[in-house]
């Protein structure tokens, strides 16, 4: 197995920096091939700008539009081909980061934006009246696997399906379904670790033995059972659910989980 890991904490004598190394080590030790992508250390940046298109750019820029002519020209910057590249190589994609302000860090998001380009990330298949591109469930990342690894500062009780931050699972559904699923990705339930702010050195080797479990059974674990777009579940152009699909008692982001 294949496996890039994209790391986003500024402190590599963190929790998140300990999992990271954690993972490497574990994987490699099983036979695994390992690349890191570590986001602080990298100096990533972290805003879409003109700079990224070069001779592609226009005036007024267009992101999607200079993004997609840049992509099928091979002019991205280095940086970002270079992790297009990384994902391409890839079986399996772990993203290592602590939750802030109910989502990921701001690099990571700007890794997403520089990086998920349009014509590799979305924009790609046909667009048709029975097809709306190849994207959930299809699309360039097909084939690869993606697991979040998330530290939380709160109880597991204030993520719960009455708890004041809402459920977990909501929070990172625009990351699970809106960003790894959309481009193809199967996106395997997350490793979350809860009430990090008051773990003590005692806690870690818990920690450790969760985590290398969840690594050693990264290609033994069903992904979580997104809806695919263009496979019958969904009226095309509309893209609403049809009726009669919806399980009893679900609702809101729970109706894209099919069973």
């Amino acid at each position: 197995m294949k496996t890039l890991i994209v790391h986003a904490h500024p402190e590599p004598k963190s929790l998140n920096g300990s999992l990271k190394d954690l993972a490497v080590s574990t994987l490699e030790t099983a036979g695994h091939e390992v690349r890191v992508s570590d986001l602080y250390a990298m100096n990533w940046k972290t805003v879409v700008d003109a700079t990224d298109y070069g001779a592609q750019a226009s005036n007024p820029l267009s992101v999607v539009r200079d993004s997609g002519r840049a992509f099928d020209a091979g002019t991205l910057t280095p940086d970002v081909l270079a992790e297009q590249e990384k994902l391409l190589w890839a079986d399996t994609i772990i993203f290592q980061f602590p939750l802030w302000w109910y989502t990921m860090p701001a690099i990571l998001k700007g890794w997403v934006d520089r990086v998920f380009t349009h014509r590799f990330a979305y924009g790609v298949g046909e667009h048709s009246d029975v097809k709306y591109g190849e994207r959930f469930g299809e699309g360039t990342l097909t084939g690869r696997r993606a697991l979040l690894s998330v530290t939380v500062g709160g109880p597991e009780s204030h993520y719960a399906a009455r708890g004041i931050n809402g459920p977990i699972d909501d929070l990172l559904f625009p990351i699970h379904h809106g960003i790894l699923y959309f481009p193809g990705m199967a996106v395997l339930p997350p490793f979350v670790l809860y009430s990090t702010d008051r773990m003590t050195g005692d806690d870690y080797p818990d920690v450790a033995k969760a985590w290398e479990q969840r690594l050693l059974t990264l290609e033994s674990t069903e992904p979580i059972a997104f809806r695919r777009q263009n496979f019958g579940d969904y009226e095309i152009p509309s893209l609403h659910l049809k009726e009669g699909l919806e399980p009893a008692g679900r609702s809101g982001f729970g109706l894209h989980v099919s069973g």
